[in-house]
């Protein structure tokens, strides 16, 4: 079979081709391409039965172009970017990379925190000023609430860090779990009791504009969010507008409706004590590693391949 990655992951072409080796000996034929190009997916998946690639967009007209491919390995967690009724209608097998990205997306959510906390980016701004020894104090995440929204693998990872920063943490779960030190409450509870409020949940129908101004109006005065899930869990102008009118004192956010760079009238540009990150927070070279492993496996099971 044709097995054409459509990027490098985050890695060089050498060490894809070197995990694909079972693969290889196998019979089938690997591609991998060195960059990551948008526009030219449909022309390298050409003859493609699998196809490898992170968080581009495969919609209706990719697969029409693709009609040998049998599997989609998605190097990412979240498949909103597939055309999943279009994949099931055709019977095309698609699986993600559950949990690569659990230590590298607590850990940048427990960032963001502090970089809020402690105006980070204010900070450094004032010191490359030179313009003498003005700072802006920060608070410290010792001991108040953080608010997790969904407690999934990473949801739990950040509950476990946030308690060794001396958090007191509390959870809303769309279904019952339960955690040692973690209070679960209502959703309401949660907005209205913490001063972080924390979302990792995954994006679907029912999650889409889950914070919107109403959720915000319950929050203190004094209390951030930090959004390192989908953008559009939480409504992007509700949330300008509570930035800017101090409904909320603060947000840290990694993900937006739609992938960076962002438009220039995006309101969250000139929302003030914002941190707005680039989409990063899977990125580590521990977390592309562990994702290549998890991507080439999944392609192996499909084809009853053994390493």
């Amino acid at each position: 079979m044709k097995i054409v990655f459509l990027e490098p992951l985050g890695l060089t072409v050498d060490a894809i081709e070197s995990a694909c080796a079972t693969l290889k000996a196998a019979g089938h034929e690997i591609v991998v391409y060195p960059d990551r190009n948008p526009q030219e997916n449909i022309k390298r998946a050409e003859g493609a039965d699998i196809v490898v690639e992170s968080n581009m967009p495969l919609r209706k007209d990719f697969l029409d172009a693709c009609p040998k491919l049998k599997m989609l390995s998605i190097a990412f967690t979240g498949l909103d970017h597939i055309d999943m009724e279009e994949c099931r209608r055709r019977g095309i097998t698609v699986m993600n990379a559950a949990g690569y990205s659990t230590e590298a997306v607590a850990e940048e959510t427990i960032c963001m925190m502090i970089g809020l906390y402690r105006h980070v980016i204010e900070n450094d701004k004032i010191t490359r000023s030179c313009k003498g020894p003005s700072m802006a104090p920060g608070r410290e995440i010792a001991g108040k609430t953080v608010g997790i929204i969904g407690m999934g693998a990473i949801g739990q990872r950040t509950a476990l860090l946030a308690q060794a920063f001396g958090c007191k943490v509390i959870a809303w779960n769309r279904t019952p779990r339960q955690m040692a030190g973690v209070k679960f409450v209502d959703k309401s509870t949660l907005l209205k009791e913490s001063d972080i409020v924390a979302l990792h949940i995954a994006l679907n129908d029912e999650t889409r504009n889950f914070l919107t101004a109403k959720d915000f109006a319950m929050m203190k005065p004094s209390a951030v969010v930090v959004n390192a899930a989908r953008g559009p869990v939480v409504n992007t102008d509700d949330l300008a507008t509570a930035l800017k009118n101090g409904v909320i004192a603060g947000a840290a956010l990694d993900v937006y409706d739609g992938e960076p760079p962002l438009k220039a009238d995006n309101p969250l540009l000139t929302a003030p004590n914002t941190m707005l990150l680039p989409h990063i927070g899977f990125a580590t070279k521990e977390a592309f590693q562990l994702r290549l492993g998890i991507v080439v496996n999944n392609i192996e099971n499909k084809l009853e391949v053994s390493s």
